[in-house]
């Protein structure tokens, strides 16, 4: 996976279960192709007993329990040119489908493109499947975090942002215990900060801190961890445990 995409891949876990994931995961998603439109949606079907993931999409006769799209900004394309079934959406190339299914129900990622004249290549198909594997569980996670706002009508979107931060922070400390490391709490706040997406001075001023005790606190993370700045702990932060654990040795 290309390190380029790592900032946009905390942003997008860090709005987990907030009003602006499906925006960072477009966003995400248009970092590899052009799209008009990326509609993400669970659906429920029978239970298989595993998770499977795939880029076809496969027709269901349920309809879906939450569905949104995402329109790119000055798109030509409009919610009533999106398809309504699945047996027209299987045929045109101008749209593309992830799935994965867990536990009784499928999540699907699909893509839109306005009109045939802008059908996907295979190389663009073959781009967005090598991220699924990031793409449909974050998805999931997503959507399951919305399942309590869903009961209470009342609860503020703040929440639910706070408790995406709150996943991003909670798997770079299972990380950190992976590779038995420790870092201080304002090491450890600097670091989900920076993968979150944030810029030193919005940590600053919503830390408290100078700039410059920002970024000390990053360099003193830095060092323990084995990585030189900010672009190497999004690699620490995400690739796999065995290449971090080999960098931070």
């Amino acid at each position: 996976m290309n390190s380029y995409l790592f900032p946009h891949i905390g942003k997008v876990i860090a709005s987990t279960g907030s009003r602006h994931f499906p925006r960072m995961l477009h966003d995400l998603i248009r970092t590899q192709l052009a799209v008009d439109a990326t509609h993400i949606r669970q659906m429920r079907v029978e239970p298989l007993g595993r998770t499977a993931s795939s880029s076809e999409f496969e027709p269901l006769k349920d309809s879906a329990l939450l569905a949104e799209t995402i329109f790119s900004e000055h798109s030509a394309a409009a919610p009533d040119a999106l398809p309504t079934s699945e047996s027209s959406a299987s045929a045109d190339a101008s749209q593309l489908h992830l799935t994965r299914r867990k536990d009784g129900y499928r999540y699907v990622i699909s893509v839109y493109r306005n009109g045939e004249s802008q059908r996907f290549s295979a190389q663009e198909r073959s781009l967005l499947q090598d991220i699924s594997p990031v793409l449909l569980p974050m998805v999931e996670k997503h959507i399951d975090a919305l399942q309590p706002a869903s009961i209470d009508a009342e609860r503020p979107s703040e929440t639910a942002e706070g408790s995406g931060l709150e996943t991003l922070r909670g798997r770079f400390t299972e990380r950190l215990q992976q590779l038995g490391l420790s870092l201080s709490n304002r090491e450890t706040e600097v670091c989900v900060g920076l993968l979150a997406g944030r810029t030193a001075p919005e940590l600053a001023e919503q830390l408290q801190l100078k700039v410059n005790t920002v970024e000390s606190y990053l360099k003193r993370a830095a060092i323990k961890l084995g990585i030189s700045g900010r672009h190497s702990l999004m690699r620490w932060m995400y690739s796999p445990l065995e290449t971090s654990a080999s960098s931070a040795a």
